[in-house]
């Protein structure tokens, strides 16, 4: 039957029955893409759980002394769970942890004109799950040059843009990435730009890898003071602050900091009951190697101890030995080592990021 025939048994024009096999395969075409997106998606989801997953079967867990001698086991490296979280503030794109796009302008652009393109990504900044930045090379031949953050009164001809490729949550998703990487090339092609863009994939694998170095160093330390009778918070409290603690925001742990940098944490207290344990607790890759965060966490452990009638455990409660220390401190050079050649070194502004 030919399609004049089929438009003349519909009761139809042949120019109807054309429209009418346009919008039928409009409709076909939405359906394949809503199709390819969903798998797409569905692609995404299992690759960041399978990522997941294996960076919870990485999570470092091992023996001080790597082994337990007789009845005795040893105090243990476990994986961080400070009572609060640490922010970042003043952070500078890093091409250490960073995916980083560059935008090249012809001619100065202003800082007016790039702003309003960027504000508009409010949503992508919103839903993102890692830190992602802007800075402008300024095109002034009289000013140094370095990158700074863009500002409304400024001319560049040099964009970066970055976004964080792995932190505690893992690494970064291939949506994510792919949405970021979509914007930026936008943005180059509305200021009329010339992009130098990593592919996806690259990017991807870099995350991947970075997230591996993460996991394996992300560790954290604790020392215990059991009190032989359990300890007035008042008192507690009285010493803590003698001692240069100073108690955090949320009225629940402690902090020891120098210089105005946090060393190390207690874990939360009762803020009425009296004290039966305190535990000290450092993440090692935030605090940088020279400033002997664990020798100074377990002098004031032995302190504590000392002053308030209590002893130093492990953390199944049989006191801390010297092997055990020593054990640890032989742990400790070999994960700041690790950390020094990986190019995260502890304590760094790139270690604060990575490890938040």
């Amino acid at each position: 039957m030919s399609l004049e025939q089929i438009s003349t048994s519909l009761g139809l024009s042949e120019l109807q029955f054309a429209l009418l096999m346009i919008g039928c395969g409009i409709l076909l075409l939405v359906s394949i893409l809503n199709f390819l997106y969903a798998r797409a998606r569905r692609k995404s989801k299992v690759q960041d759980e399978s990522f997941a997953g294996e960076r919870a079967a990485r999570e470092p867990s091992f023996y001080a002394a790597d082994a337990v001698v007789g009845d005795r086991a040893e105090p243990s490296f476990s994986t961080p769970s400070l009572p609060a979280g640490q922010t970042v503030s003043n952070a500078t794109i890093d091409p250490r942890i960073d995916c980083v796009i560059t935008l090249r302008f012809d001619e100065g652009i202003s800082g007016v004109e790039i702003l309003q393109e960027i504000n508009s990504w409010d949503s992508l900044q919103s839903q993102a799950h890692n830190t992602w930045m802007c800075e402008g090379l300024v095109a002034d031949l009289d000013l140094p040059e370095d990158w700074e953050t863009v500002r409304a009164e400024a001319t560049y001809i040099e964009l970066q843009l970055a976004i964080q490729l792995a932190n505690r949550r893992g690494p970064i998703g291939v949506l994510e990435l792919s949405d970021f990487c979509s914007h930026a090339q936008a943005l180059a092609e509305t200021l009329g730009a010339q992009i130098d863009m990593p592919s996806v994939n690259t990017m991807l694998e870099s995350a991947k890898e970075l997230d591996t170095m993460a996991a394996e160093s992300d560790i954290q330390l604790s020392i215990n003071v059991l009190f032989d009778e359990a300890c007035p918070r008042a008192n507690l409290d009285s010493f803590l602050r003698q001692r240069g603690f100073k108690l955090a925001r949320d009225g629940r742990h402690y902090e020891y900091l120098s210089n105005g940098a946090l060393i190390f944490v207690s874990t939360d207290l009762d803020s009425i009951q009296p004290v039966a344990q305190l535990t000290l607790l450092l993440e090692v890759p935030l605090a940088a190697q020279e400033d002997r965060a664990f020798e100074r966490m377990l002098g004031e452990g032995v302190e504590i101890a000392e002053q308030l009638h209590g002893r130093l455990v492990d953390d199944n409660g049989i006191n801390l030995t010297e092997s055990a220390v020593i054990s640890i401190r032989q742990h400790l050079d070999i994960l700041y080592a690790n950390l020094e050649k990986s190019g995260v070194p502890a304590g760094s502004s790139a270690a604060s990021r990575l490890f938040s």
